[in-house]
């Protein structure tokens, strides 16, 4: 087919009118994000529960120890629910002390919420001192996605940490970055947004964990079609775990956990 040929001057108007439309989407675009991302910013989250104790002993005193310290953000206390057993290693430290190879958990946490990765070198210092832990688990890297920290950053502080972790003889396993694509307390786009930069980092973890010598739970993959299913998972934040958010990611983690107990039981 023979085409026609557009005038020039009425080729140079569309342009500029594609161009001005493309930059007025762009600029709409920015200020529905920026207003989103101020409405979530400002709405009312869940906050850890002072009088939660973050040490505790679970099972038979005749089992036997595994002493299991968590690391990580709010994940790591379990913020969003008010009872220790509801919380993530509340509920890990059940399930290890009742499963088939019964331990007594001397369960404790020096995790903060609102952490990224680059506060993981403080709570590695109080996690080794005294009595040094057979286990630990990390919860990081949700703080990194939302405040959009370069991925291979975060990834490199969390490396650094599991590292030091390893060298004092201590089991490590990361719970990756969940998927951040299911909270309800961010609105679509922005949602959309910090579910891909959740991505990355959860990438960018698996690397650095598995480099110095750690196991890696993709929480992501194997929990995050639950919680898009179920609004239940979530408590009345939106955005942190409820306890039956912290069920399902416990028995994600559990198989990683306990082998790593065994590994530590043979030291």
């Amino acid at each position: 087919m023979t085409g026609h040929l557009i005038p020039s001057g009425l080729a140079g108007r569309l342009g500029r009118a594609a161009a001005l439309s493309l930059a007025a989407g762009a600029v709409g675009g920015a200020a529905v994000l920026a207003g989103q991302a101020f409405a979530a910013r400002h709405r009312p989250y869940a906050q850890p529960e002072l009088g939660l104790a973050l040490r505790a002993t679970i099972g038979r005193a005749d089992a036997p120890p595994l002493r299991l310290v968590l690391l990580g953000d709010s994940s790591a206390l379990g913020v969003g629910v008010d009872r220790l057993e509801d919380t993530i290693g509340g509920q890990l430290a059940h399930l290890l002390a009742e499963g088939p190879t019964g331990r007594l958990v001397h369960l404790s946490s020096v995790g903060v919420s609102g952490s990224r990765s680059t506060d993981l070198a403080t709570q590695v210092a109080r996690a080794l001192l005294g009595e040094r832990p057979d286990v630990a688990v990390i919860l990081i890297g949700a703080n990194d996605a939302t405040t959009m920290r370069r991925p291979a950053d975060a990834a490199a502080y969390l490396g650094a940490a599991v590292h030091r972790l390893r060298e004092a003889r201590v089991e490590v396993v990361v719970g990756t970055c969940p998927d951040l694509g299911a909270v309800r307390a961010i609105a679509p786009p922005l949602r959309h947004l910090v579910g891909w930069s959740g991505r990355r980092v959860s990438r960018a973890q698996t690397v650095a964990v598995l480099d110095a010598g750690g196991t890696v739970v993709d929480l992501a993959t194997e929990t995050g079609p639950v919680f898009r299913a179920d609004a239940g998972t979530l408590c009345h934040d939106g955005f942190h775990p409820s306890a039956d958010g912290y069920r399902v990611w416990a028995h994600a983690l559990l198989p990683a956990v306990a082998a790593a107990g065994e590994v530590a039981s043979r030291h």
